[in-house]
């Protein structure tokens, strides 16, 4: 499973630390990549992950989840 969140709110290197943690935390995945200059997230993980549960996590981390792309590799 690979994907790309699009965030809002991620302006420095406090919140991408922020966001990474948070979602790495998740069983679902394994490896959360931040690029603060396209405000965009992309995580890799080995099973399915819901959306609501990306948006739960992004949300209780201080951020807005704007959108999520399924990444076809």
């Amino acid at each position: 499973m690979n994907k790309t969140l699009q965030i809002e709110g991620m302006t420095c290197g406090h919140c991408k630390t922020k966001v990474e943690k948070a979602l790495i935390e998740l069983n679902e995945i394994n490896t959360a990549e931040v690029d603060l200059i396209d405000g965009t997230v992309e995580i890799i993980g080995d099973e399915e992950i819901s959306d609501e549960l990306l948006i739960k996590t992004i949300s209780e981390a201080g951020y807005k989840l704007l959108s999520i792309a399924d990444d076809i590799s």
